[in-house]
């Protein structure tokens, strides 16, 4: 059962993850959870926040991969620009 909780974690979206985050940071706030249950919190936070930035790093790549130019330099433009490009057409 483990194996198909942490295959769960990683196909989780970052949204939900997010989500669960808040939540587990308003129950140890809450001051209301015994030691153990607290430190179980933190580390599902933690586990939560690295699923976060995991999410967070692909989107940066991808992105980064949208508006690179053809000599590899990243080109800063408006998105309805990035779209409406197509980049076959600069090398014609």
């Amino acid at each position: 059962m483990a194996k198909k909780e942490k295959k769960e974690k990683t196909e989780k979206k970052f949204e939900e993850a997010l989500g669960e985050l808040e939540e587990v940071v308003e129950r140890l706030e809450s001051g209301e959870l015994s030691l153990e249950e607290s430190l179980a919190a933190f580390e599902q936070g933690v586990r939560l926040v690295k699923h976060c930035n995991q999410k967070l790093t692909e989107v940066e790549k991808r992105i980064e991969l949208l508006v690179k130019d053809k000599d590899g330099r990243l080109q800063v433009q408006p998105l309805t620009e990035a779209a409406d490009e197509d980049p076959e057409a600069e090398g014609s």
